[in-house]
Parts: structure tokens; C-alpha cells; sequence
């Protein structure tokens, strides 16, 4: 199974729902185990463990997924998106990314320039400024206290301070639903991170940092505004 499966799987669903795909990605998720399972079952990996083989493919893919559902509406405001792991491996970045790398990279002074742990970068074309690094993963438990720590990085240097740190995720674990009693990554995204979105049919207990996904775009539109 490939991206462009689990892309399809989406689409078909888009079908279905329109603007309330992003509530179904985790049914959209169990539907890719099974296709994962039957290829799987044809190439078996040498340790035999289907379970350890999904979670490496879900992790990898919900990114590229969560960057695909937002590309289209971030690039009509007229910015950019590009992957993280592009711009912390590739060798040979265009002018504009390179660009992008060094507006993004925090300083540890002798010990080096080093990015963030980002899945998705938003920035602004004409002058190459990073505007977001977001954070996309199935459950908080999988980077969020990292996310918090690259949020105080950010904002510890004037270069980078202004750089919107946000985490989205379907939340499986239901780490978000409740504000009170709040569990530790909630604690998180509320203290430390400029926001977190959440894919879920779900209800939530909604505040100013922790929201559906449907209100990710126009929190965008406002950051831009201000940014103008």
C-alpha cells in the first residue's frame, strides 16, 4: 500500500462527506489497516509484526495526508507549503527552500543550526518567511512535549519568535476531548503551543487553542491579516 491509496481512500470519501471528510480520518484509517494487512500478508516483514509494520506506514502517511487536505486552501491565500523532511534532508534545495530552511533553523550557537521537528511548513513566497510549522501525528502521545519544547526554541530567538507552532491530529487516544480534568497533553497544547486541531466526529470541548479542524483555514486567513 502507498500514499496514493490511502490518497484515493480519501477522495472517496470527500465524495461522501465534502467539508466533513477530515471528522472520518481515523474510519479512514481502520479502512487502510485492512488493505495494509492484505499486502502485508503477500511481502510479510522478517519480524512477522503486521501491527509494528501499520504504525510505521500511518505515522509516515497521515502527515503527507493532513499536507494534502490543507495545500490547495493554504496556496489560494497565497502561500506555500513544503515538508519538513524535504527541507531537513534534501541535499539540493531550490533558492526559495533553502531560504525557507535558514528563516526556520534555531540557533545552539557552537553546537550548530538545527530545524525543528516539523512535519508541514507554511511560509510566504515572496520573502521566504515562515509564518507556521505544524505538528501532525495519529495521538498527542507521539510528539507533543517534543512540540512544546520547539515552541519555547522558536520563541526564545527574535528571528523565529513569531513562527505559529500547531499540532493536528484525530486525537485516538481523546487526550483532547475534556478541558477539565485536563490530561498532560492538553496541559501542553493549552500552555505552550499557539494551537491544535482536531480530525474527529467527536465532540470536543473547544477553546482558543484547542479546536476542530474546520477552523484551522480561517485561523490561518487571521494570522495572515495580522501578519499585513
Amino acid at each position: 500500500m502507498k500514499f496514493e491509496d490511502l490518497k484515493k481512500l480519501y477522495l472517496e470519501k470527500k465524495k461522501q462527506y465534502g467539508a466533513e471528510t477530515y471528522k472520518h480520518i481515523s474510519e479512514l484509517l481502520k479502512e487502510a489497516k485492512e488493505i495494509h494487512k492484505q499486502d502485508w500478508l503477500k511481502h510479510p516483514t522478517p519480524n512477522g509484526d503486521h501491527e509494528q509494520s501499520w504504525r510505521a506506514f500511518k505515522g509516515k502517511n497521515l502527515e503527507k495526508l493532513v499536507q494534502y487536505i490543507i495545500t490547495d486552501e493554504v496556496e489560494e491565500l497565497g502561500l506555500k507549503v513544503v515538508n519538513g523532511n524535504q527541507l531537513e534532508r534534501s541535499t539540493n534545495l531550490s533558492k526559495e527552500l533553502s531560504q525557507v530552511k535558514r528563516n526556520l533553523a534555531i540557533d545552539y550557537g557552537e553546537f550548530g543550526l538545527h530545524l525543528p521537528d516539523a512535519d508541514i511548513i507554511i511560509y510566504k513566497p515572496q520573502n521566504q518567511k515562515v509564518l507556521a510549522a505544524i505538528s501532525s501525528k495519529v495521538t498527542l502521545r507521539e510528539r507533543i512535549a517534543q512540540t512544546g519544547y520547539w515552541k519555547l526554541k522558536l520563541f526564545q530567538d527574535e528571528a523565529t519568535k513569531h513562527i505559529k507552532v500547531y499540532f493536528i491530529t484525530p486525537d485516538e487516544d481523546g487526550t483532547l476531548i475534556q478541558k477539565k480534568p485536563t490530561k498532560k497533553g492538553r496541559a501542553i497544547v493549552e500552555v505552550d503551543l499557539d494551537g491544535s486541531y482536531v480530525l474527529t466526529e467527536e465532540e470536543i470541548e473547544e477553546s482558543n487553542k484547542v479546536k476542530l479542524f474546520e477552523h484551522f483555514i480561517d485561523d490561518l486567513k487571521r494570522l495572515l491579516k495580522n501578519e499585513d
